[in-house]
């Protein structure tokens, strides 16, 4: 089993010899990133075999999750590692972060074992550096205006490089930024995350030096109105950590953005933001900087053998690629949700119960109706869906529906032996937008069995998909 110890501050030059000469710019490699946020995520390092290990929990809950090894060659060696020590802790293995580079590498190392995905909120903003200096041309006039403006308004302003001596000032214009967000954030689910993100920077003050942090003011007068920090991810690489402006001050954040960029060392030829959370406005703001590239961070799991059968039978019916049945595998499939047959050690049918809310009630989705070449022709799906059937019925739903494959006929007379009837069009809503339907909404109509068959179909059915 690896021996892992936490992220300490005497750890900085041993973690960094890995990350500093990497080329990756993911900022949850910084360093200063990985200890100010320690009592969230509890990371911990080890070296194995050349390579830095960092794991850590994810979300700060019980699952635990690997960054992408960073080091020189190829990491596929020590997966088999990994794999035990996340066994060792009663877990699949999670790779999260992992570059399109570390995602080829395991696909080409260890091939079917894993399910990828990638979440655009999660995605890094990296610019370059010269542009967030200099803001040139047409596309960054609105920023150039928006900085006139500024120093039209506040001719007294002034830049200022931020030192641990003025924490006190940051941290009561953090308190100013954070109570004017705290109604939106709320009601998007990031409350608590403002709270852990005060006592991170609370504690980059505190150790600003030892963490190598670099930042700066603009003051108009003798009142703060804008301040950023950050450190090195790699060594051509910048990572803003934290930005906050008091937004009285139009223009105050565009200001600070552009003159800490100019008082950053010519070195750094990348400045990465950081992601957007899947907040839309942040999300605007940031495009409107115009980034070089968005660094993908996609997550891996070991597939248990059930998700590598289930994905193997949907691939040889339906044809799917892997980022799709990746995708449903990752977020929707599970071993209570599926029945299936299996034969001589393989699957040769399944189908899935999915949870949805309609117009007609608690309603079960029968999705991903399937049988192996090999196997058909025998009854499999029918003695699956007489199961599903039953078990519907049993746990009172109101209704189930599915959708038959576009361009099969004969599909609705069989389904129609169960009780399904119609062909409504339907929309489907999820968190993620997953399209469950057949790829094209033009065809996405379901049939429908109802407990209580006399009561009328509606027009249309939404379906909203329920945890």
């Amino acid at each position: 089993m690896i021996e892992f110890q936490p992220v300490r501050l005497e750890d900085r030059s041993v973690i960094e010899r890995y990350t500093m000469p990497s080329d990756i710019c993911n900022c949850d490699l910084a360093f200063a990133n990985m200890y100010c946020w320690q009592e969230v995520y509890h990371s911990a390092w080890a070296e194995v075999d050349g390579f830095l290990v960092i794991r850590f929990q994810i979300d700060g809950g019980p699952r635990i999750g690997y960054m992408q090894p960073v080091g020189e060659g190829d990491f596929g060696p020590i997966i088999p590692l990994l794999r035990e020590d996340a066994h060792a802790h009663g877990q699949r293995l999670r790779i999260i972060g992992l570059t399109d580079e570390g995602r080829e590498m395991i696909r080409r190392m260890h091939p079917g074992q894993f399910a990828f995905e990638s979440d655009r909120a999660l995605e890094d903003y990296v610019y370059n550096a010269e542009d967030l200096r200099t803001l040139p041309g047409r596309r960054y006039q609105p920023k150039r205006n928006h900085i006139n403006r500024f120093e039209a308004e506040y001719p007294d302003y002034h830049y200022e490089e931020l030192t641990p001596d003025r924490s006190a000032e940051c941290m009561a214009l953090e308190r100013i930024w954070r109570k004017t967000h705290e109604g939106l954030s709320s009601e998007q689910g990031h409350s608590s995350e403002l709270c852990a993100e005060q006592r991170a920077m609370q504690r980059g003050f505190e150790h600003f030096e030892e963490l190598g942090l670099r930042g700066g003011c603009i003051y108009v007068g003798n009142r703060l109105v804008a301040f950023t920090f950050g450190s090195a991810v790699n060594n051509h690489t910048f990572d803003t950590h934290m930005e906050k402006a008091d937004t009285e001050y139009d223009g105050a954040f565009t200001i600070i953005n552009k003159l800490f960029a100019q008082h950053l060392p010519e070195r750094f030829t990348l400045i990465n933001r950081e992601e957007d959370l899947g907040l839309e406005g942040l999300r605007r703001a940031k495009l409107s900087y115009h980034p070089a590239f968005l660094q993908h961070k996609f997550t891996a799991i070991h597939l248990h053998p059930d998700e590598l059968a289930c994905k193997q039978l949907w691939q040889e019916a339906f044809g799917d690629d892997d980022d799709f049945v990746d995708s449903f595998l990752m977020r929707y499939y599970s071993r209570r949700r599926a029945l299936t047959l299996v034969e001589e050690g393989r699957m040769v049918a399944m189908l899935h119960l999915l949870p949805f809310d309609t117009e007609l009630g608690r309603t079960t989705y029968i999705y991903g109706v399937a049988t192996a070449k090999s196997a058909r022709h025998r009854g499999l799906a029918s003695q699956l869906m007489q199961q599903a059937m039953t078990l519907i019925a049993e746990r009172g739903d109101e209704a189930a529906f599915l959708i038959p494959t576009p361009g099969q006929a004969w599909l609705r007379e069989f389904y129609g032996r169960f009780g399904f009837t119609g062909e409504l069009p339907t929309t489907f809503v999820s968190e993620d937008g997953f399209d469950f339907g057949t790829g094209d909404t033009a065809t996405d109509r379901a049939m429908i069995w109802q407990r209580d068959s006399s009561k009328p179909l509606p027009e249309t059915l939404t379906a909203t998909f329920r945890k």
